[in-house]
């Protein structure tokens, strides 16, 4: 049976927000449980190099065997990761190791109401900010206001926190932990647009790089005594389901479906879609996990959603020039 281009669509905007709410409630209900956020992050980076990693290996002899001839296409990494080594190297680095550490860390000081205002809310501040610099984009007064309605969010969510710093509260540290993340993947998203990045490549590359290096090097770390680890007394079932929800899930389902998303509804309405998933994660947190809701983050929540809105209904439309012609190597097919 085959589905209308609608249908599917709405069933991978359905898919893409479900996850990403889900990931902000699992990750600070694993917190509370027995592993580590390193941990976490190292069954995430197994969990979807299970699929990608072989899905990689099959994506790069398939190509070079189309180009016949020709030269093979730029891949890296004992040709598992479909981009060029340099590209590996920093959407690796800003997307999958860095991102996660901070991330799941996170988790473990803040709860998942400020995470839902200070990770996926500020996501389109600090990317906005760094295509300014990086891609010389242009922001418009609509924008603009979007932006600063983010930032009083921001404040009084995080803001507070900081202030309460003093009487030995651990809560700013989630909270700084968060925006370093969502800082983290706004760098990732705009490195991959400066080079016109596949989605599903570069969700290979990152998940690559991510396995030769953070998965190996923990490992060893903890076998010297250096880094602690619950991996050995948690539950297998906990461990099999962090690999199958934060690896399969929240990388390889949410990436494929987020990608059927902007084909089918554009970047600006997929944007739109993913603002409900800060007050959707909001309100699941407080029915799922007790989690108190304070009246800054009321305000915070509303600020940063209508921020986003604002923010998105202000995007220019996009040059006819590509933003693909900066990069420099032609690895796309």
């Amino acid at each position: 049976m085959r589905f209308s281009p609608r249908t599917v669509g709405l069933l991978a905007a359905f898919v893409t927000v479900a996850i990403w709410t889900a990931f902000i409630l699992i990750a600070r209900a694993s917190a509370q449980r027995s592993l580590a956020p390193l941990d976490i992050a190292w069954l995430r980076v197994l969990g979807a190099s299970m699929v990608l990693v072989p899905w990689g290996w099959w994506l790069v002899r398939r190509r070079n065997a189309g180009a016949g001839a020709r030269a093979a296409l730029p891949s890296s990494l004992a040709g598992v990761s479909p981009l060029p080594l340099h590209l590996t190297l920093q959407l690796g680095l800003f997307g999958g190791v860095v991102y996660c550490l901070l991330a799941y860390s996170g988790f473990f000081y803040a709860p998942a109401t400020h995470a839902s205002v200070l990770m996926p809310g500020s996501l389109p501040l600090w990317t906005t900010l760094l295509a300014v610099f990086l891609l010389r984009e242009r922001i418009t007064r609509l924008r603009a206001t979007g932006l600063a309605l983010i930032v009083l969010g921001d404040l009084l969510v995080g803001g507070t926190s900081l202030l309460t710093a003093l009487d030995g509260g651990d809560v700013w540290r989630g909270d700084l932990l968060f925006m370093g993340a969502s800082v983290c993947w706004a760098c990732y998203s705009v490195l991959a647009r400066r080079c016109g990045a596949d989605a599903v490549q570069a969700t290979i590359a990152i998940t690559a790089f991510a396995l030769v290096t953070y998965v190996p090097v923990y490992a060893l770390l903890v076998g010297l005594g250096l880094l602690s680890s619950q991996l050995a007394q948690a539950l297998w079932s906990e461990i099999a389901f962090q690999m199958l929800f934060q690896g399969v899930g929240s990388v390889v389902i949410s990436g494929i479906t987020f990608t059927h998303m902007v084909q089918y509804f554009g970047p600006v309405r997929s944007t739109m879609i993913t603002a409900l998933v800060p007050g959707l994660s909001a309100i699941g947190a407080v029915w799922l996990l007790q989690e108190p809701l304070h009246w800054n983050l009321v305000a915070g929540l509303l600020l940063v959603t209508v921020g986003i809105f604002f923010g998105v209904l202000g995007v220019r439309p996009p040059h006819p020039q590509s933003a693909a012609s900066h990069c420099s190597t032609p690895w796309r097919h």
